[in-house]
């Protein structure tokens, strides 16, 4: 995949990623009880889609059409809202299988234009078999997208703040107000903003195109989504490939504190590939002063944005941009690049947009909409603490242990003011939910590889199969041949490794 490619995934990536501390108990979630088996929906043969030219899309073969669903699963005849789906056709009738669904992650990654950029990557074996349908999930892009009426995305499309010590009192502030405005804004929405209503959806999709069951291909937050699907409707399951997934018994808050010795260690890993290419980039001759560079100038940024021409960078915005190159080994030249930049006061050169951009040729979508999505989510997913003194408490005990990453991942942010969601939080059942491939790299960081086993262990029946790579759901475009032939031989025959496997 070209760097630049490589990097517009990376940001679009960015909002299940956090920014640097510069830049909701302990997170404990309360006791969730399993719900019960959801009645499928009857298949209906497809009739009833219209499918067209897809907005913003520009493959000619890619078509969309728009799937109703309920707004409230709980009251299906009350209000709805539409969900955009999209296809590429299987390439050989005779053979089709049948459907392979995808999304984007984040939550508030775009799924619609997936297919076009996956076909290139599959195997002629698995195009010929499946047609490809990717989705926007519910107030995402395309399928009646929403905003908390502010100007201008966050960057990343991640709302964090910098957990600067005295700036709490101002940051819960912050935080209170935008939840406010999003209540103002898409209230109506808010609580119904959860995974477990999106794989709802998921099945009404699958009825919608006349299928008995579903393939399914999710990366990262994509991944929770198909463990979700599988624990509510475990008898629409055909093959599911889950790529470094989040596990749902942890989300949100335990999730991103646990995960945070992986962003120290991608940054350390970040920082000694820097300091061995010291006469490039001049960032420092050892690990440790790589390092203190990078947090130098973003404690710089925390005080008062950096001004550079007619830019004033923040550390918002360079806790993204660190993000990116921690993300994936590929993007750590960019990234070193634009560091050395700063620190020599000269406008860094970027391949990629720090704050998402905003679709093109896709109507009414707010311009601040990926980060709306993105914490309407996270919000709704799962508890999140009340008490600002948690948050306190939590950020003095991460600065101790993490004190680049530690403070920012135990902020308060806006889900410590959000309305409760009307849902419960799905809890993953291994025991029905029917076995899968699980995908993970060894060195990732948005979503460590402990956490993807840890979902392979509790799916029973399920293989892992790993690489060796610091990059972040890897299949296809990583281009590790021994993973995607084992996705393939799953995807074509059914049959799962015999037991898990070390690519």
């Amino acid at each position: 995949m070209p760097v630049r490619k490589t990097l517009l995934a990376l940001l679009a990536a960015l909002a299940v990623a956090v920014a640097p501390a510069w830049s909701g108990g302990t997170g404990a979630a309360a006791a969730r009880q399993t719900p019960p088996l959801a009645a499928p929906a009857t298949a209906t043969g497809g009739t009833g889609l219209r499918w067209e030219a897809c907005a913003g899309v520009s493959t000619p073969d890619l078509r969309c059409a728009r799937v109703t669903v309920p707004l409230d699963h709980r009251r299906p005849r009350g209000r709805t809202i539409s969900v955009v789906i999209s296809r590429l056709a299987a390439t050989d009738p005779a053979r089709r299988r049948g459907v392979l669904l995808t999304t984007g992650g984040g939550p508030g990654g775009p799924g619609v234009p997936l297919p076009a950029s996956l076909a290139p990557a599959l195997s002629a074996e698995v195009r010929a078999r499946y047609d490809l349908i990717g989705f926007d999930m519910r107030f995402v892009e395309r399928s009646t997208p929403i905003g908390c009426g502010q100007p201008e995305e966050e960057p990343g499309g991640f709302w964090v703040r910098p957990a600067v010590p005295g700036r709490f009192p101002a940051e819960a502030a912050e935080a209170r107000r935008y939840a406010a405005d999003c209540v103002q804004a898409s209230g109506w929405a808010l609580p119904h903003a959860t995974t477990a209503n999106a794989a709802r959806d998921m099945d009404l999709i699958r009825a919608a195109l006349g299928e008995e069951k579903i393939s399914y291909l999710g990366g990262s937050y994509a991944g929770l989504l198909g463990t979700v699907y599988g624990t509510l409707f475990p008898q629409r399951v055909d093959r599911f490939v889950l790529d470094s997934p989040v596990n749902a018994d942890t989300i949100w808050r335990p999730y991103e504190m646990g995960r945070t010795p992986a962003f120290e260690e991608g940054t350390v890993a970040l920082a000694a590939w820097a300091a061995g290419r010291h006469s490039e980039y001049g960032l420092g001759e050892t690990t440790a002063q790589v390092r203190a560079t990078l947090t130098g100038i973003l404690d710089r940024a925390a005080r008062a944005p950096i001004v550079i021409g007619d830019q004033a960078w923040t550390a918002g915005e360079l806790g993204a941009l660190l993000v990116a190159g921690i993300y994936d080994e590929r993007a750590f030249g960019v990234v070193a690049a634009a560091f050395a930049a700063v620190a020599a006061g000269r406008e860094p050169s970027l391949p990629f947009p720090i704050r998402p951009p905003r679709p093109e040729d896709v109507p009414g979508v707010p311009a601040d909409h990926h980060t709306a999505t993105n914490i309407a989510y996270r919000c709704a997913d799962a508890p999140w603490p009340r008490d600002p003194r948690v948050y306190l408490r939590d950020i003095a005990a991460q600065r101790d242990r993490h004190p680049l990453f530690g403070p920012v991942n135990a902020n308060i942010n806006p889900c410590a003011f959000w309305p409760p969601a009307r849902d419960e939080p799905v809890r993953l059942d291994g025991d029905r939910t029917p076995a899968a491939l699980v995908v993970a790299a060894l060195r990732d960081v948005a979503v460590p590889p402990s956490v993807s086993k840890a979902v392979a262990a509790r799916i029973r029946g399920s293989r892992l199969v790993t690489i060796d790579a610091h990059t972040h759901a890897p299949f296809p475009h990583y281009g590790n041949a021994c993973l995607n032939a084992t996705v393939t031989h799953y995807l074509t025959t059914g049959a799962l490794p015999a037991a898990d496997t070390a690519c």
